[in-house]
């Protein structure tokens, strides 16, 4: 049977004892009780583990010469990294709606998109017009109430409408249960990628955003899902991509910066990551995925 939980809540200068019992070291406890006050020792723990040793091992938990400054430096690296992977996923997201909405309309109008005919799975098809419905029963958005208040219907909006009130997570589902591989292909082909690769990727993209919504650790964090790696096409993704750590943020990553190429040919984001990750400790990169040569790599301007 398991026990119940019976950690007991602590004042913070006893939480800062604590980690000094645990053999890391607090020079500035000023800093240190701010941080907790603010950041709370708990959220703050997932930044400490890289520094324990191993469950179990005798003597302290914290590794020697292991500082509080050491923790904070991670947690504000990965503060930044989320700030600047948002910053890609505004873009590739914006793009996707936009393509998805384009390719529906043009194939079957503004509602073809809630044509059954277009689904493989009616179950999920029935799934996800639920979800919509509840998504526009709800929206305060101008646009959905300039709708509702000149037309009589359909209740359901025009796809360029639904594109916009759509969660990004909805709308992965929704692309990816179109039945023809040419439709999803068609809404992937500005990106110059296969849809099979595409779908699996959006669907990741979601979970990522999601993370980074809710301030979630993200530089080490191992992925729920991955997305399908290219094999050969296109050429500078599938030579940079690490195919022995699929789940690892590196290959997310990777493909950010291969899809802002399409998106927005010219943009800067490639190399503010690559300023942001110098400034990581040596070692560190590897437990995101990074291969030790990607600095190399075509797709981050390298000749391999």
């Amino acid at each position: 049977m398991k026990p119940p939980y019976a950690k007991p809540a602590l004042p913070i200068a006893d939480q800062i004892n604590k980690l000094i019992a645990l053999g890391m070291t607090i020079a500035d406890h000023a800093l240190a009780e701010h941080c907790l006050q603010h950041i709370s020792y708990y959220r703050l723990s997932a930044y400490w583990l890289p520094f324990e040793n191993p469950k179990g091992q005798a003597g302290p938990r914290f590794r020697p010469g292991t500082t509080f400054e050491d923790v904070m430096a991670l947690y504000d690296f990965d503060r930044r990294l989320r700030l600047l992977v948002l910053d890609a996923i505004e873009r590739i997201e914006v793009a996707v709606r936009g393509s998805w909405a384009y390719q529906l309309a043009m194939l079957g109008g503004a509602f073809g998109y809630v044509d059954a005919a277009h689904y493989a799975d009616p179950q999920k098809f029935a799934s996800n017009c639920t979800k919509l419905d509840r998504e526009v029963s709800r929206s305060k958005d101008t646009f959905m109430r300039h709708y509702k208040a000149n037309y009589s219907g359909p209740a359901r909006p025009p796809v360029w409408m639904a594109a916009e009130l759509l969660s990004f997570g909805l709308l992965s589902q929704w692309y990816a249960a179109l039945k023809e591989p040419r439709v999803r292909q068609s809404i992937a082909a500005p990106f110059d990628i296969d849809e099979r690769i595409f779908v699996t990727f959006v669907h990741q993209l979601a979970i990522v955003r999601n993370i980074c919504a809710h301030h979630g650790r993200l530089w080490n964090r191992q992925l729920d899902v991955a997305y399908t790696l290219p094999k050969k096409k296109p050429g500078e993704l599938a030579a940079t991509v690490n195919r022995t750590r699929p789940k690892r943020l590196y290959n997310t990553l990777a493909m950010l910066q291969y899809l802002l190429t399409r998106a927005e040919p010219g943009n800067d984001w490639g190399d503010r990551l690559k300023a942001l990750m110098a400034t990581l400790p040596a070692g560190r990169s590897a437990e995101m995925g990074f291969p030790a040569d990607w600095l190399d790599r075509k797709l981050w301007g390298g000749t391999k």
